[in-house]
């Protein structure tokens, strides 16, 4: 008999055995276990593919020497063998036989069964006046709930107010750490930097150096030795600021005491200044000015100075007052809006701390038309914070709170004058607060004087009944509804 042989591998379980079998044209089939690998088919699954085979006409055998697999095919009358050699020669054991089942005749007297099971409706039930009767009690239930829950309105109460104001000192200062009854309130520091570059046109002249003075310089040896004057050496007159020459080349002083030499010298500085008087130079700067002495037997001439357009100091000073009175506005205005809006600004305590950078273009002594200015400051200020003068005012104002009235809103505070600030630091003024106190209204006594009636009798008698400073406002939803709700809950009360 014909047999279709499938080998198993290791990745294979229930549905791909059963996808294997499905397409066996044979009336047996054989599953090879492989020898060295694991197959995870359990004895469940096994019956399961067992009952496939059959379904498709043909009978199940298995190739295998896994003591546990041999068991559970056994005791599940599937045949195994050890080879698939010996599952070709050897003698299947007949399949056992299907059980057939046979469907039991159908039962005759359903309508009988049914009619004594399910118990007969009243005939008035059936009747069209009954339907209609139950239908219109229905009706009468849902417009029931709907009056209970479908009707709301909005309840706006003006109680009777009265205005709560008190005038406390206030003292704020860095080293206070928090809020006191007796006025006592930290201030915060707020510092922030700004920068700002302006031009202004120059129309005065200034002198700028051209050439520099030249002239003789003596020398006088005061030893008996030579003395070598190198190139470059500074001599200087005496006065105050003292006027710098320098010599043109090396030369040597013959030995003797009052031995003499006569060097050709030239101004440091360009300009008019170098145009001194005969014997004006009279300092020699290190170590030669022990040996020798020096003057300028003729007068010094030569340096000469221009008329150019150019910014004088007092240029460059109006400049820079219209630069830093622009940077200190500017200042004080971000540094308002960089602190909160409740916050109260300590106008007084508002300084600049330092100029970071200040540049003109062109520099003192320059020629130009239009000197520019580039400036940097850093400003400071101090200020007290709205959560602390909040804090403090409800401390002063809920002290004085009579007992059938409560807070309505936020306390309003503001000081009757400008703060000042003392040399200590500590700054002081005075802080009227105000705030709106509204009678207390029983919520529970609303309700029961409002539920259930007309809007108009409403009115009234929370008119008569309640200390209101204006009349009561109702809104109804729908608006056609004629009463009041009759349920607490679908009543909201706005109290202003």
């Amino acid at each position: 008999m014909k047999t279709q042989i499938i080998t198993l591998e290791t990745h294979d379980d229930l549905i791909s055995v059963r996808d294997k079998l499905s397409w066996a044209k044979t009336p047996r089939v054989l599953l090879v276990w492989p020898r060295y690998e694991e197959i995870s088919l359990r004895i469940l699954d096994l019956k399961v593919l067992q009952r496939h085979t059959n379904s498709l006409g043909a009978q199940l055998g298995l190739v295998t020497r896994r003591a546990n697999v041999r068991r559970d095919a056994e005791s599940l009358g599937i045949p195994v063998f050890d080879s698939t050699a010996s599952a070709q020669k050897d003698l299947w054991p007949d399949p056992a036989p299907r059980m057939r089942r046979i469907p039991r005749a159908p039962r005759r007297d359903l309508r009988r069964v049914r009619a004594e099971v399910y118990e007969k409706e009243a005939s008035w039930r059936q009747s069209l006046p009954g339907r209609v009767l139950i239908f219109t009690f229905g009706v009468l239930a849902i417009l029931a709930i709907s009056v209970l829950w479908i009707p709301r309105a909005e309840l706006v109460l003006y109680p009777e107010s009265i205005n709560q104001s008190v005038i406390i000192p206030v003292s704020a200062s860095e080293a206070i750490d928090s809020v006191s009854i007796t006025g006592s309130v930290p201030d915060r520091k707020a510092s922030i930097i700004v920068s700002a570059e302006q031009s202004l046109a120059i129309v005065n002249e200034i002198s700028v150096p051209r050439s520099k003075a030249q002239g003789i310089a003596r020398f006088s040896n005061l030893s008996q030795k030579e003395v070598t004057i190198p190139a470059g050496t500074v001599v200087s007159t005496n006065t105050d600021p003292p006027v710098s020459f320098v010599t043109l080349h090396e030369t040597l002083l013959p030995p003797g005491v009052d031995e003499f030499v006569d060097i050709p010298v030239e101004a440091v500085h360009p300009g008019a200044a170098g145009n001194v008087a005969a014997d004006s130079i009279a300092v020699l700067d290190g170590q030669l000015g022990l040996l020798v002495t020096v003057t300028n037997p003729n007068l010094m001439k030569g340096g000469t100075e221009s008329k150019v357009t150019g910014a004088t100091d007092s240029d460059r000073a109006k400049l820079r007052a219209v630069v830093e009175d622009n940077l200190r506005r500017e200042a004080e205005a971000k540094l308002k809006a960089q602190i909160s809006p409740g916050d109260l600004f300590l106008s007084d305590s508002f300084e600049l701390i330092q100029v970071l950078e200040e540049s003109y273009d062109p520099t003192a002594g320059k020629p130009g038309k239009q000197l520019k200015l580039n400036m940097q400051i850093e400003f400071s200020a101090r200020y007290i914070s709205a959560e602390d003068l909040n804090q403090l005012s409800l401390a002063a104002l809920d002290a004085s709170v009579p007992l059938e009235f409560k807070p309505y809103g936020v306390p309003l505070f503001k000081p009757l004058a400008e703060p000042l600030t003392d040399t200590s630091g500590v700054t002081h003024f005075d802080l009227e607060i105000t705030r709106t106190l509204l009678r207390r209204i029983d919520s529970m006594q609303v309700f029961s004087l409002v539920r259930g009636r007309e809007p108009l009798q409403v009115k009234d008698e929370l008119t008569t009944d309640l200390s209101l400073r204006k009349d009561p406002q109702i809104f109804l939803s729908p608006r056609w509804w004629p009463w009041m709700p009759l349920i607490p809950f679908n009543i909201s009360m706005v109290i202003k």
